[in-house]
């Protein structure tokens, strides 16, 4: 392996040569939560026939810095010849790919691995999302070579590139005309890139390796961004409306005829069993031979399946649109999004409640942050009358819920805390740096993301696990129930971080590969090294066997994912809590009534009964004898709206 680094190092010496004149340079700022965090940067230089773009790409997420060195070469016809990237994708993931291409041969280097491919022109060298700068000379190369449907991509994979339109903006009193791409294939789902009439990359919407969204924008264009993230979430969420018949005619009426019913309030089932669904909403549901089928009613038949209240993932963050058709394909009608970027999820809540977009209903929590070096976002909090003001700001935009994250300080916490209940909100979120789960509480915070957070006010034993019968344990058991805290636990983030990398993922997600490569690649080396795994065993079997235990004792949980598998880990969580000891009814009802109930929802939804909203889904098995039949989605009704899953899966790059 040796040879072939050394190799490496020679050919990058070789390219950057002693003769370059540079010619141009550019700079770009990076966002997260629409939070500048970092730059990208490119010299262009040249050397006789050769073009050579030096990248320096970085960002610090969070306070983990994410540093990439890439150098891209052409020739002066902008043909490809080399790419060279080392460096960090995300917190998580690294990168170290090159590329050289001679006489229509390339040489590939992933890591260590080397092999050579024959070049089919067109084909670009371009390892990912990052950097911004290789995307633009992409886009430059699809163009001058007749804007081809797809185009292969090194070391692997296709990409496909799409004009998608040309708008104009008022930028400083001014006219600025941009050119609008969609991009796939490098991300899960589609990138869009604006760029200026020369090709000039104006602004990249993306994500970055872990799935968060992330922008880059050129530096005097910076002003622009929050303009552009509405857009985004418009023009993504329409490719999908556009692509599906979308029947929202007023007095529709279904009939679902033959299903068994599961009740979630009562825990009693219905056999055989016929519901009426007209104008989005359940008209009536009972025994076949007690109710009439309307004439000229739509039939679904469900002989011989089982039909469960529409599902509730309470920790969402609805990163990009493909969200949407993901969730709706795995059965959740109702997501609360746990944080997100201002503009973006009031753009893509907005195209989904006017039927402009495919999604499920998004409860928005608002988040806030503290300032520091750890803080994340632009909406921060530092002082009381800073707190106020935000929890305004979100109050007057239709969110129903602040989320405090881990900068904020103590006293800005209870500022949060009491300005949201006065204005009707209630309070979830992380319990911030140098406070305790009791402090968050005692401040008043409503609910807690994370079981991590009750985990660390139980008394632990050396090896992780916790003793449960320790006075310490007990009083937190006890004030968890005395100021009613609902958790959400996301148990499955907490499984995906101590898992063995070396354990085949297809134990926690038998649908792996159905899901898109990219998504594939971004999940196939989450976990620990064995030896890790294997120590921290304790400390998760002691988080896994908690949902029990908060249960048995009175404590609300809700199941949330905080990403993960698109829609699947939602039915990864409710697996989970059955492991725990949690009946498949207990389970499924902590994905259903008990979330609607929390957020004060279950006159509305939450479970099949007359009078309440139609959001259900058909199951080809019975999730009560097996609780991972939760994952035979049939067919998904939201709001009487009927969804096909392989559709919508199709639509966002799974296969079926």
């Amino acid at each position: 392996m040796k040879k072939y680094t050394i190799l490496f190092a020679l050919l990058v010496l070789a390219y950057n040569g002693f003769s370059q004149t540079v010619i141009d340079s550019g700079s770009f700022f990076l966002h997260k939560f629409a939070q500048n965090i970092g730059r990208e940067t490119y010299v262009l230089s040249k050397n006789g026939n050769e073009l050579t773009y030096d990248v320096n790409f970085k960002f610090t997420d969070r306070g983990r810095p994410v540093p990439l060195n890439a150098q891209l070469v052409l020739t002066s016809d902008n043909e490809p010849l080399a790419l060279f990237i080392k460096g960090s994708t995300s917190r998580f993931s690294t990168i170290n790919d090159s590329i050289r291409i001679r006489n229509k041969q390339a040489t590939i280097w992933v890591d260590s691995v080397v092999s050579t491919a024959t070049l089919k022109t067109p084909a670009f060298p371009v390892a990912g999302y990052s950097p911004g700068t290789v995307q633009m000379m992409l886009l430059k190369y699809w163009n001058r070579h007749g804007r081809p449907k797809s185009m292969a991509m090194l070391p692997g994979g296709t990409v496909m590139i799409s004009k998608d339109g040309t708008e104009t903006l008022n930028f400083k009193n001014k006219q600025l005309v941009l050119e609008r791409y969609i991009v796939s294939g490098l991300i899960w789902g589609n990138e869009i890139v604006w760029t200026d009439q020369k090709g000039n990359l104006i602004c990249l919407i993306t994500n970055d390796a872990e799935g968060d969204k992330l922008e880059m924008m050129s530096e005097p264009y910076e002003e622009l961004l929050p303009e552009l993230i509405s857009r985004a979430a418009t023009y993504c969420m329409r490719l999908f409306s556009s692509s599906m018949k979308m029947d929202m005619a007023k007095n529709k009426m279904l009939a679902i005829v033959g299903g068994n019913v599961i009740d979630v309030e009562s825990s009693a089932n219905i056999s055989n069993a016929t519901i009426i669904v007209e104008n989005g909403l359940i008209k009536q549901v009972g025994k076949a031979s007690e109710i009439k089928v309307p004439a000229g009613a739509t039939i679904i038949h469900a002989e011989g399946k089982t039909i469960v209240p529409g599902l509730w993932d309470m920790h969402a963050h609805f990163q990009q649109a493909e969200w949407g058709p993901a969730y709706l394909a795995a059965g959740v009608t109702t997501v609360r999004d746990c944080g997100n970027e201002y503009e973006y999820i009031n753009s893509i809540k907005d195209a989904i409640d006017s039927h402009k977009g495919v999604g499920p209903l998004i409860l928005k929590a608002g988040i806030v942050d503290g300032t520091g070096p750890m803080g994340l976002g632009t909406v921060k909090a530092a002082t009381k009358e800073d707190a106020v003001k935000v929890v305004n700001m979100y109050k007057n935009n239709g969110f129903v819920q602040i989320k405090i994250y881990s900068s904020v300080k103590p006293d800005i916490v209870k500022a949060i805390c009491d300005e949201a209940h006065r204005q009707g909100l209630t309070v979830t979120g992380h319990i911030p740096q140098n406070m305790t789960t009791k402090a968050g509480i005692d401040s008043g915070m409503d609910m807690i993301n994370h079981i991590s957070y009750v985990y660390a006010m139980m008394k632990k034993n050396k090896d992780g696990s916790l003793n449960l019968q320790d006075s310490m344990s007990q009083a937190g058991f006890e004030l968890l129930k005395n100021h009613h805290t609902v958790v959400d636990a996301t148990v499955g983030v907490y499984e995906m971080m101590m898992r063995s990398d070396k354990d085949d993922i297809k134990d926690m997600e038998p649908n792996y590969h159905s899901l898109p490569l990219p998504l594939q690649t971004l999940f196939s080396t989450m976990g620990m090294p064995p030896a890790a795994a294997k120590a921290n065993k304790p400390r998760y079997d002691a988080m896994l066997g908690l949902i029990k235990e908060l249960h048995d004792k009175g404590i609300t949980v809700v199941a949330g994912t905080d990403m993960g598998f698109p829609g699947y880990s939602l039915h990864r969580e409710l697996e989970l809590y059955v492991q725990s000891g949690l009946t498949p009814m207990q389970a499924i009802q902590t994905a259903s009534i008990i979330p609607a109930q929390v957020m004060k929802m279950d006159k509305l939804t939450g479970s099949i009964k007359a009078g309440k909203q139609a959001d259900l889904l058909i199951l080809d098995a019975d999730p009560l004898t097996g609780i991972s039949n939760i994952r035979k989605v049939n067919t998904v009704i939201k709001e009487g709206q009927v969804y096909d899953p392989r559709v919508l899966h199709r639509m966002v790059g799974f296969s079926n």
